[in-house]
């Protein structure tokens, strides 16, 4: 079979691997991309931009209930249309794919629909969507491959047909009630959504808090924004067996008791794709929990084989990825004897869009404690910002942590209106080695959220 050899060859158009791709196609390399079928990734099409689009019909439902509080009367009692619902999501998703593909097609690059697998170093075979095989070869390959919903190992759950968070995007009609395994980012936020929109949620969570990544204080405040929200919350509880029905799922705990519900969700983590890739044809060897094994500069144990995003243990943020992309794209431009690019050190926010959001960015106080700094904390309840009161959204509590003598702005999490938003700016600073009084002292317009990172680092909230 006559092999196809291009200059780089992509296999999984996710963040960093679609946009390293059309950019080298763009100045003039030949580069192939292997695809199998989800044009523009998993942000785009089942992850971040069709959940937060649904996030934010959820919060515009939530205000429209309070419409009154704002001198506003809204006839009879607002409440969510499905169909309208998918048909803003599937707009946004749709018109966002469209894009990508042109996009991909625009960049001179070839578009492979289908799947691949190693059959030798830097060598994929592919039967592409019209049943064509080919082979591809590259100078350069990229293992992009992403993630997939963890279901995990537990007794009847595969059986009882457990939503993931890809496959209740494709919901005819919003359950009555709904069970969410796993109290994590994605957990948190579903239930948040779900709640506003009307349905019962219960999250059980393994562990004794939600969102463990976090200091306790700011898990116990999104904990209880849940929970005013109407969230049922059931912590250190392992669901031990899953059985469906008569329209009722029914998840047994450990340690005795029940939780019943309409639904269930399974969102207790994520599976990276290299199952059926052939990787060990190519010599790219796995790391713990199956990831591509790479090192600081992404590159794997293969030569010329490089990994990027979710699938090499890179943060699970598509700005993490598309960090990614520009690390690959200095390092294919440096060459064997040039100075490349790591990943290490890198300042990765991130946020979670539960209502209220919590945005997060360096070290939380556990972690800088943990770390050896000497520390100074700062804690504000969002009450305290102006901007917060002037939008009737006064939930939510931000967290500063500094360091003694230097005054280095270490982390912060802002758990509030508009806090993904913010965390940019303590980022900025923090990059560009501000010590806390430059933002303390700064002429911020008012009324912003923004203008409340200067009560949080005063004297009023950041302890001696």
């Amino acid at each position: 079979m006559t092999i196809e050899h291009f200059d780089l060859l992509v296999i999984g158009g996710g963040k960093a691997g679609k946009s390293l791709a059309m950019d080298l196609a763009s100045a003039g390399q030949r580069v192939a991309m292997v695809e199998r079928g989800m044009i523009g990734g998993t942000c785009i099409n089942v992850a971040c931009i069709p959940t937060k689009t649904l996030v934010n019909s959820a919060r515009l439902l939530a205000v429209t209930r309070r419409a009154a509080e704002f001198g506003i009367t809204v006839p009879g009692s607002p409440v969510i249309d499905i169909d309208l619902l998918r048909a803003r999501k599937e707009d946004v998703v749709g018109t966002m794919v469209a894009g990508q593909r042109t996009s991909f097609l625009g960049s001179g690059m070839d578009l492979v629909i289908g799947q691949a697998r190693f059959t030798g170093p830097r060598t994929v075979e592919v039967m592409d969507d019209a049943g064509t095989h080919r082979t591809l070869s590259g100078t350069n390959v990229v293992v992009n491959t992403g993630m997939v919903p963890l279901v995990p190992d537990i007794s009847g759950l595969r059986e009882a047909r457990p939503l993931t968070s890809t496959t209740i995007l494709a919901l005819a009609e919003l359950p009555e009630s709904i069970v969410i395994l796993g109290g994590g980012y994605i957990g948190c936020e579903f239930a948040s959504m779900l709640s506003i929109m009307g349905v019962a949620v219960t999250v059980v969570q393994r562990g004794a808090a939600l969102l463990p990544r976090e200091d306790a204080d700011v898990s116990a405040a999104v904990t209880a924004a849940l929970k005013s929200d109407g969230v049922s919350v059931r912590l250190g509880a392992a669901a031990e067996s899953v059985v469906r029905h008569n329209g009722t799922v029914t998840v047994s705990l450990a340690g005795g008791g029940t939780v019943e519900a309409a639904e269930i969700l399974v969102a207790v983590g994520r599976e990276p794709v290299t199952a059926g890739l052939g990787l060990e044809a190519a010599g790219v060897e796995l790391a713990g929990k199956g990831l591509v094994e790479v090192d600081e500069f992404l590159r794997t144990t293969a030569d010329g084989v490089w990994g990027a995003g979710d699938v090499a243990g890179t943060p699970q943020f598509t700005h993490a990825s598309w960090n990614d992309y520009r690390i690959l794209k200095a390092n294919l431009a440096a060459g064997p004897d040039g100075v490349l690019q790591s990943t290490r050190d890198r300042l990765i926010p991130y946020c979670v869009f539960t209502t209220p959001e919590l945005g997060r960015v360096g070290l939380s106080e556990a972690e800088a404690r943990a770390a050896g700094h000497t520390i100074r904390v700062a804690k504000m309840p969002i009450t305290a910002i102006p901007r917060a009161r002037t939008v009737g959204q006064l939930e939510g509590v931000w967290k500063a942590v500094v360091e003694r003598g230097t005054d280095r702005i270490l982390g912060v999490s802002l758990l509030g209106h508009e806090s993904s938003e913010v965390i940019a700016v303590v980022q900025m600073a923090m990059l560009g080695g501000l010590p806390y009084q430059r933002v303390r002292d700064a002429v911020i317009a008012h009324p912003t959220m923004a203008e409340g990172l200067q009560l949080l680092f005063s004297d009023a909230f950041l302890e001696a």
